[in-house]
């Protein structure tokens, strides 16, 4: 229950390949430098020219670096910047990769919490409200950044939204049944009760996409099926009600996925540029969100709720709710950037295994009761993440075409 992010536990073949792509060309853009005179010497410069380099640095009675040396302090090697690109392009990807991938580890793993912390720690009893909330502060920043020329997006019209609408729906429900599900069961669970998502999404693209998987990813989904399966069973903090909620989250965040692919094509066609990016997707689906949450919240009554609660008087809440909002936004940049700097596999594989800790952390925080059993029930459940992850990257590279363009970027992983 985090945020408007890609959804690690939706197949990866509805992640954007194209970023794989542009990562690719990159790369092959930077590479032919290395052969260059001016670039890093090839073998032969270096073979032909060892006496003039010792001569250059007996004359000049300083040490100085060739192309081709290595810096032993940093580690790295030192080149010519004005006559090189590869020194350029290399170490910063490489920085920004690991900069963008703890961003987004660190931005997904706090929302969960703080919304846990909200709904259960302050006992909060209006999640249609606190989505409404933290839709319309994604609302605001994404307005305000386009405003001032910092992100592009598509202009709202009455056909692009009549051609949403129905995905938007799905939307609104799989946030609200996360939300539920999330103040009743454990965040260890949660991530555990996630992996039947994939489940669904992998039999939805079996009938709808005839789209056939391997035995390695079955193996895998049957593994996340019995870890849910024993995970529910020996929990000790075990809520109906919180399970209940959380099935129909799954069906509804695989139907998101699947359904998504589809509209996707056909909205790009009622948008004056022709295409809907990212920025577009995310105020597109929290600006619809927002009279929809306002119709639920009267449907719900939370409106008596929150004229008689009193943490809406109190200052930490307000600042806990707020800063929901902005991880919530947070994480939909983040996985972008992430996406964009590596790639749909590694992206996938890394919010596999960024369930391991938030796991522990929400026993840890939260003081979870559990079991041995319970605990090694998890522990399968995220490893069986892990392995399904894997195995997709497996059938990515032996049936590349099979790659979808459906863009479960924004599938929110609350």
């Amino acid at each position: 229950m985090g945020s408007r992010s890609l959804s690690v536990d939706a197949s990866l073949d509805s992640l954007d390949p194209h970023s794989e792509r542009n990562h690719a060309d990159n790369l092959n853009m930077v590479s032919p430098k290395f052969h260059e005179p001016n670039g890093v010497l090839d073998q032969g410069h270096q073979a032909s020219s060892p006496v003039r380099r010792d001569v250059n640095r007996s004359l000049s009675g300083v040490k100085f670096l060739e192309d081709d040396d290595m810096d032993l302090e940093d580690g790295k090697l030192e080149k010519d910047r004005n006559k090189t690109v590869r020194s350029n392009k290399v170490i910063p990807i490489q920085n920004q990769a690991l900069l963008a991938g703890l961003a987004y580890c660190l931005s997904s793993c706090s929302m969960i919490l703080v919304n846990k912390f909200v709904l259960s720690g302050y006992d909060f009893n209006a999640g249609i409200s606190l989505m409404l909330y933290q839709n319309f502060i994604s609302v605001v920043i994404v307005s305000i950044l386009s405003s001032m020329g910092l992100i592009s997006r598509e202009p709202l019209t009455w056909r692009l939204i009549k051609v949403w609408l129905p995905v938007n729906v799905i939307f609104v429900g799989m946030l609200l049944t996360s939300m539920f599900s999330l103040k009743y069961i454990n965040v260890a669970m949660v991530t555990v009760l996630k992996n039947v998502t994939n489940v669904i999404t992998a039999v939805g693209e079996m009938y709808l996409f005839k789209k056939h998987h391997d035995s390695r990813v079955w193996a895998a989904l049957f593994l996340m099926i019995i870890s849910a399966v024993s995970g529910g069973i020996t929990d000790l903090s075990f809520h109906a009600i919180g399970y209940a909620w959380q099935i129909i989250n799954c069906f509804l965040t695989a139907s998101y996925s699947l359904t998504l692919r589809r509209v996707m094509d056909t909205a790009k066609q009622v948008t004056k540029s022709g295409n809907l990016n990212e920025f577009s997707m995310v105020l597109l689906n929290n600006t619809l969100s927002l009279p929809l949450g306002i119709l639920l919240i009267f449907v719900f009554n939370e409106v008596d709720y929150l004229y008689t609660t009193p943490l809406l008087r109190r200052p930490d809440f307000w600042l806990v709710t707020t800063l929901s909002g902005f991880l919530g936004l947070a994480i939909s940049f983040t996985s972008m950037w992430f996406l964009h700097q590596t790639g749909a596999t590694t992206y996938s594989l890394m919010g596999s295994l960024n369930k391991i800790p938030l796991s522990v952390a929400g026993i840890v925080l939260f003081k979870v009761p559990t079991s041995l059993e319970n605990s090694a029930s998890i522990f399968f459940g995220l490893v069986a993440g892990v392995f399904f992850a894997r195995a997709k990257m497996r059938e990515k590279s032996q049936s590349f075409h099979g790659m979808e363009d459906g863009k479960a970027k924004l599938v929110p992983d609350r």
